[in-house]
């Protein structure tokens, strides 16, 4: 063997160990025009060479958008061969409909979900179902591997961060297996809630929910919304770039990326990245922190 292919081959094999120390997945959402089907494939087929752990495909609120989840999940698998997650909502669902939809996936071969309560359509209704009834519905259906949302900065409609947490629980203690945040930046505040989770016996993986920032004043709308907190920081950072789209990704590359850095040296070894099904953000992270291909041509 020649000292270029013996050196090639070290290299593979020391990417290769690099890459077992992270699980990453990747989250998309069913497309709505034949234009953003392009980008979604585009953004497929781009991460999936990165062998990620799985990747998600969210819900949609109306039956046209259900059908698309099942559709878009089916076809990952078929034309990937990856491990492809359907997301499953609650609040829009009688429960028979719900364990006929769990029935399909489950004979069809699809054993992990992520199960979520949904957005309510009216603040003032009360859910006729929780996710941790949509939990144990599901196990009745079949051993699905099971993950719920989690939020280090507390649900916007929970009470206080000790209701939230009693809620993590009900959940986990109907059979969900791990627990996937809500996106965040404040890493002490991540690292706080996983302590809480521990002493209250939650015993899951905690896997942090990852948003790589391409765009702040859509961030800013997403974090009102969900009540995440910006740090002033952030601010700071991305002053005046609202009409740079390419300077924002330059530093939410980098924001993500030394995300993952610190979270990674308090042990924590799974990442959720929200692609909003754009490729280019996470897989310039994942390549950075030397997540790579392993099979590829030198530049």
């Amino acid at each position: 063997m020649s000292n270029d292919a013996n050196q090639q081959k070290q290299l593979n094999q020391s990417e290769l160990e690099f890459n077992k120390k992270f699980n990453i997945s990747f989250e998309f959402f069913p497309p709505r025009n034949k234009e953003m089907e392009a980008i979604l494939w585009n953004s497929i087929n781009f991460l999936s060479k990165l062998n990620p752990k799985f990747v998600s495909v969210t819900y949609g609120v109306n039956s046209k958008e259900k059908n698309l989840t099942y559709n878009v999940t089916k076809n990952i698998i078929e034309r990937t061969g990856l491990k492809a997650v359907p997301h499953l909502t609650c609040v829009d669902s009688t429960r028979q409909e719900l364990f006929d939809i769990a029935s399909s996936y489950w004979n069809n071969g699809i054993s992990k979900i992520v199960a979520l309560r949904g957005d309510i359509p009216k603040c003032n209704v009360k859910p006729k179902m929780y996710c941790y009834e949509l939990v144990a519905l599901l196990k009745k259906v079949g051993d699905f591997d099971i993950s719920v949302a989690a939020y280090p900065e507390v649900h916007p409609e929970a009470k206080n961060a000790q209701s939230d947490l009693v809620n993590l629980k009900y959940k986990i203690d109907a059979g969900a297996n791990s627990a996937i945040t809500q996106f965040f930046f404040n890493i002490d505040n991540y690292l706080r809630f996983r302590d809480r989770c521990v002493a209250v016996g939650i015993d899951v993986e905690i896997v942090p929910g990852i948003l790589p920032v391409s765009n702040f004043r859509q961030l800013k709308h997403f974090a009102k919304i969900s009540k995440v907190n910006i740090p002033l920081w952030m601010y700071k950072l991305f002053n005046g770039l609202d009409n740079d789209i390419e300077t924002c990704k330059m530093i939410g590359t980098h924001i993500a990326m030394n995300m993952v850095e610190k979270l990674s040296k308090e042990g924590v070894t799974d990442f959720h990245f929200y692609t909003l099904n754009k490729y280019e953000m996470s897989y310039s992270i994942c390549h950075i922190l030397g997540i790579k291909p392993i099979k590829y041509h030198n530049c």
